[in-house]
């Protein structure tokens, strides 16, 4: 079995597959991190809790955003699942072939989400939306090209801001509002932060669209934790909350056969 771990700079995102099924998938908090035993000791009882023996996971598969985490995930790896974690990073193999300028820069939940993508969908222009702490899109060509984006401030971060850096506005629930005309403060922001980050994301899908692809209309895949509250307004084709887990699943099997 495979262990995946997507680090993420609010959450890890985790899962085991075997063979090319998904068999569970779990969270947590990313800070504060803990110790590589303390890592190790949620990992094996997190799996024991989904019915998977944490005995049975043989390889382990990374990709993070955030680099002080790095040494205490693969040390946990290394002690609790025994084995020496792959890596998703600038030089491995993807199956894209990534235009960006500095290929660096890209994050890692980037490429394994347009690789995911790529896999479901071959021979086919594409964006994918991560709806996280920040909000991504992922342009790839049919080619197979990854080109690059664009990044805007999650939902998350926009109603920490407006709490973190005004006098009297609270924090706020993240939901869906039933109108746009907000009756209290609280509605208001909600109906700000949902509807604004709507027109954010169609605006931006329609921009990338005609830039890159003449103004048809690519296959648009949404992931991330808040995708699922955007159902119903048509931004996406699909949304496929463990995109990242299938991107790093294929990318570790590539460079294990390889």
């Amino acid at each position: 079995m495979l262990l995946c771990l997507d680090i993420g700079n609010s959450q890890i995102h985790g899962g085991v597959f075997d063979g090319d099924a998904l068999r569970c998938q779990f969270r947590k908090t990313t800070h504060p991190l803990g110790s590589s035993d303390e890592s190790g000791v949620f990992f094996s009882a997190v799996l024991r809790e989904n019915g998977v023996d944490p005995r049975a996971v043989q390889r382990a598969a990374i990709c993070s955003v955030v680099p002080q985490a790095h040494y205490s995930v693969r040390a946990a790896c290394v002690k609790y699942f025994r084995c020496e974690p792959f890596v998703l990073q600038a030089g491995v193999k993807t199956g894209l072939k990534v235009r960006y300028r500095n290929p660096h820069e890209v994050g890692a939940d980037r490429i394994a989400g347009a690789v995911a993508a790529v896999q479901r969908h071959p021979a086919t222009p594409l964006i994918v939306v991560d709806c996280g702490t920040a909000t991504t899109f992922d342009v790839v060509t049919a080619a197979g090209d990854y080109l690059g984006g664009a990044i805007l401030p999650g939902m998350g971060i926009s109603v920490e801001a407006l709490a973190g850096k005004t006098a009297k506005l609270p924090t706020v629930e993240i939901a869906r509002p039933a109108t746009a005309l907000g009756r209290s403060t609280v509605e208001s922001i909600q109906a700000g932060v949902y509807h604004g980050h709507v027109g954010a994301i169609q605006r931006l899908l329609g921009e990338l669209a005609r830039e890159t692809f003449g103004g048809l209309r690519p296959r648009v895949v949404g992931t991330g934790g808040f995708a699922r509250l955007f159902e119903g307004e048509g931004l996406f084709d699909e949304i496929v909350p463990e995109l990242v887990l299938l991107g790093l699943q294929h990318a570790e099997q590539l460079n294990r056969d390889g």
